[in-house]
């Protein structure tokens, strides 16, 4: 199994089964149950999208939950929920952080 530990500015992380039981945990979502029951309730939300806007085949392949200062990625693979807590770096864009002076 991939050690989730390796993901770069990673903060958490959770293993979820395809009912919610945690199977591994770490960092700040380590045995975070409460967590993992708002993903799971999130994850059952995707089964009632709107079948005509999305085949019924389709089921969801990854889910971002992006926070000012950090996100969540969850992903369905083998069998298995993924989860991920992600610090966000924060951005310098030149333009927005100079200041202005009238002339």
């Amino acid at each position: 199994m991939l050690s989730m530990e390796r993901f770069p500015d990673q903060i958490g992380y959770l293993v979820l089964t395809e009912d919610g039981a945690v199977l591994t945990s770490g960092g700040e979502l380590e045995n975070d149950e409460r967590m993992a029951n708002i993903i799971m309730n999130l994850v059952s939300l995707t089964d009632k999208i709107d079948s005509k806007a999305f085949s019924s085949n389709e089921g969801f392949e990854n889910i971002s939950i992006v926070y000012d200062d950090h996100c969540y990625i969850i992903c369905l693979s083998n069998k298995k929920i993924h989860v991920i807590k992600k610090k966000l770096l924060p951005t310098s864009n030149s333009a927005t952080n100079q200041s202005l002076i009238d002339i």
